[in-house]
């Protein structure tokens, strides 16, 4: 395991957060819950029916005596999270309906972060990213001064860590949607101990090409650098422009990132998922996320090809992010 995560999980056994897995019959999701606790690192919550719980354990041979496994159906505090999510929902639930979607894992495990039971949540494994980021969207909600959350990863070599978004949730961002992934990435960033240097990619650098792609990441920047003024943006960049310094001095010499960027946003998700996979499997990155930006609570995306060594990592990001919210 990198040093950086090695330095996560110093920060975060301190306090060890409760993180919540809505998985609970799914062998990966068991093996690393029971890796986090073994290590004290984390308190994991596990959702499911304890009984078809151990069961399943059994099969793959794991030890999960030690793990909390809440049941929605038997939950004493159910009732507390029913009139919660019926407040949360302001009328467009009633108590009943409530009832039967908190029986939902991804909806009761996000209820428990958003009453505090939990810090964080991580799902995906067994579930398409819209039902981890639906529940989400709709009770935990998006901090103020957010219009959208939108996916990050955190691109791993040695000591060689950056950061790349939006790289999973929103198709076509507009300037005001780049722009926010830009600052909240910034935000990403400063939890994994990356002093920020946000790169606003395009296939122009500084007006070499003029169409309305290139100029809606020259406005996103402005956008972006007025929202976070303290934080060196700056764009429009070819990557090698932002990336190599050689480069930069003849394609973009004033600017403040001198081919220095560490933190990489894209103008589309197709881009952003071209992206972050060609660092991934031609450069020999380890590709941490989607971790979601932009919520009030920390809940990340798993994907469905997840190994367990990945949902350990993104359990320590989801734990560090509710330290550093």
């Amino acid at each position: 395991m990198s040093d950086m995560f090695v330095s996560i999980a110093k920060k975060v056994k301190e306090s060890k957060p409760a993180i919540v897995f809505p998985e609970g019959m799914d062998e990966r999701i068991l093996e690393a819950a029971g890796r986090l606790k073994n290590e004290q690192v984390i308190e994991p919550v596990i959702v499911g029916r304890e009984e078809e719980i151990k069961k399943k354990a059994k099969d793959f041979d794991l030890d999960v005596s030690e793990l909390t496994v809440y049941d929605p159906e038997t939950y004493d505090r159910f009732d507390e999270l029913v009139d919660a999510f019926v407040e949360r929902r302001k009328g467009k639930n009633t108590k009943e309906e409530a009832a039967e979607i908190l029986k939902t894992p991804n909806y009761f495990g996000t209820m428990l972060v958003y009453t505090g039971i939990a810090s964080g949540l991580v799902s995906g494994a067994a579930h398409a990213t819209g039902d981890t980021v639906r529940p989400a969207l709709q009770i935990i909600k998006t901090k103020e001064g957010v219009q959208k959350t939108s996916g990050a990863f955190v691109m791993v070599k040695e000591d060689e860590r950056f950061i790349m978004g939006d790289c999973a949730i929103n198709i076509n961002p507009d300037e005001n949607d780049m722009a926010e992934t830009a600052v909240e990435a910034a935000k990403t960033a400063r939890v994994f101990d990356i002093d920020p240097k946000v790169a606003m990619l395009s296939f122009s650098t500084k007006g070499s090409a003029k169409s309305p792609e290139t100029e809606k990441v020259v406005e996103a920047t402005k956008i972006a650098q007025e929202k976070a003024p303290e934080v060196p943006i700056d764009g429009e960049f070819q990557f090698d422009a932002a990336f190599v310094p050689d480069v930069a001095m003849k394609k973009a010499p004033d600017s403040p990132l001198k081919g220095e960027a560490n933190t990489f946003i894209f103008p589309s998700l197709e881009a952003g998922n071209i992206g972050y996979k060609i660092a991934q499997r031609l450069g020999g990155y380890e590709a941490i996320g989607p971790i979601l930006q932009g919520l009030n609570k920390p809940v990340n995306d798993l994907s469905r090809g997840c190994n367990v060594e990945d949902v350990y990592k993104l359990s320590l990001i989801t734990a560090m992010q509710s330290l550093t919210d």
